[in-house]
């Protein structure tokens, strides 16, 4: 029975994240479904739904068709036992805040796709990828260079971001191996959540446990080594089975395209954006990102309106304008929104259905259940640990604000193990956090779920070298 309760927690766990809007956004009144044969339903649907998503590359079933489905199913049957009872304004706003709650995710991704579109149709990407392969560097060094960079990016950027941006770059420099791109991109994925794991601002999970107060913000670098640990480790396993060759050599490099610098220079004021809106004004980082889209709007509009031909317009006096072939840096008119139509809209509807599906499971009741299990019938080591664990199945910021909700009387050293477990578990599993589904939609049938499970007992190991070392250094928390 010892052996039970953790998998019991953690199954308990995984049913309960939630947003805490949810919570304060449907009235007092609610139902207790854990069960009744309507929350066993549930959970049935979502397993069996991600269970699909987790094999899409078998079946060519796009992952966002049973989860979107399944999101549907659990709120149908959530509703018809309110509405039974008179109380389907309580089921209303309960999904209009987890609604919201995917709304806010929706926008962050659409803006920040938008921007690396925007920067890959400038060649942007083409151009960096062109200037690391002339300096003559192997596959091997690559991949350190590309794990390095994501590590430390993602503890001043969002970690999707980081991991899209990281992400174009590889498939760039790794389009004729198909192992270095998957291998690159596990590694990003590992690096990405390490490196926002020690900063206050780097993910989603540090931010929520800085904003609740129960870390200083100082004591979040305690964690570095232990995140250099969990990054590092699995990288230099990997490392080994990284192709010795090196790609073809760049024969000159490629000018950018007219434009290029700046939308640079406005995806980073846009970031910038995103942290002032959310610290300083308390507004979500979404309003701070779409105030960014602006920007590159409104110089898309400069870019049409300055655009250079070739020749005189007389000599394609009989050419649609759309058509006109323009000089070398200008092939084609520079239009936001043929940005925004490319984004990855499969993994956008993905995370749709999994944020809904378990709002629904968390509203019928599991996560008073899994707070009275975790932080009283087990040791907060242990639970600690299986917040970890089940983050590699639920995105880590919403197991984070699981917690959070909870509020668990634990040391500050397990508020940083938690910090840490909820931040780099997500690296276990490729649908573990934002940063491996976006490379999913990214590196579509190259870099795979099935790709990613191979790996990892390696990323475990990772996982596990990194909770010692914080035992060891940090035992003063504690």
């Amino acid at each position: 029975m010892n052996l039970l309760k953790p998998l019991v927690g953690g199954l308990l766990l995984l049913l309960s994240t939630v947003a805490l809007a949810q919570e304060s956004g449907a009235a007092t009144t609610r139902l207790d479904l854990t069960h009744h044969a309507v929350g066993y339903l549930a959970i049935v649907i979502f397993f069996l739904a991600y269970a699909l998503a987790m094999v899409e590359e078998i079946t060519d079933l796009r992952k966002s068709k049973p989860m979107v489905f399944a999101a549907s199913l659990i709120w149908v049957l959530v509703a018809i036992m309110y509405v039974r009872r008179d109380l389907g304004d309580v089921a209303e706003q309960a999904f209009r805040a987890s609604l919201e709650g995917y709304a806010e995710l929706f926008l962050f991704l659409l803006v920040s796709m938008t921007y690396l579109n925007a920067m890959e149709d400038r060649g942007v990407f083409e151009n960096l990828r062109v200037r690391l392969l002339s300096r003559g560097f192997g596959y091997r060094r690559l991949f350190w260079i590309t794990g390095c960079l994501a590590f430390l990016l993602s503890s001043v950027c969002n970690n999707l971001t980081t991991a899209l941006l990281m992400g174009a770059v590889i498939m760039a420099m790794g389009k004729d191996n198909r192992r270095f791109i998957t291998l690159a991109c596990i590694n990003v994925v590992v690096a990405t959540n390490a490196g926002g794991s020690f900063s206050p601002f780097g993910d989603i999970t540090t931010l929520l446990v800085w904003q609740s107060g129960v870390v200083p913000f100082v004591d979040f670098y305690s964690l570095l080594i232990p995140s250099i640990v969990n990054f590092a480790l699995p990288a230099a396993m990997m490392h080994f089975f990284i192709p010795k060759a090196k790609p073809a050599p760049a024969i000159e490099v490629q000018p950018l395209k007219r434009g290029a610098v700046p939308v640079i220079v406005l995806f980073f004021l846009t970031i910038v954006t995103a942290v002032c809106f959310e610290n300083l004004l308390s507004l979500p980082p979404a309003a701070g990102m779409l105030a960014g889209l602006t920007y590159l709007k409104f110089f898309s509009y400069y870019l049409q309106k300055t655009r250079v031909f070739r020749g005189s317009r007389d000599d394609f006096k009989d050419t649609d304008e759309m058509e006109m072939p323009y000089n070398l840096d200008e092939s084609h008119a520079f239009d936001v929104f043929h940005n925004v139509s490319r984004l990855e809209w499969d993994t956008m509807l993905f995370f749709y259905g999994v944020m809904v599906s378990v709002g629904g499971l968390s509203f019928i009741g599991y996560l008073d259940y899994a707070s009275r299990f975790l932080y009283t019938d087990l040791d907060p080591t242990i639970a600690n640990v299986l917040v970890g664990v089940v983050s590699a199945f639920i995105d880590n910021g919403t197991i984070m604000y699981a917690v959070l909700t909870m509020n668990p009387d634990i040391s500050q050293g397990q508020w940083l193990l938690v910090t840490l477990t909820a931040g780099v578990g997500g690296s276990l599993l490729a649908i573990g956090s934002a940063a491996g589904v976006g490379l999913l939609g990214q590196a579509k049938g190259v870099y795979t779920f099935s790709a990613h499970l191979k790996w990892m007992p390696v990323i475990a190991l990772g996982y596990a070298g990194s909770i010692f070392v914080h035992f060891l250094i940090n035992g003063r928390y504690f």
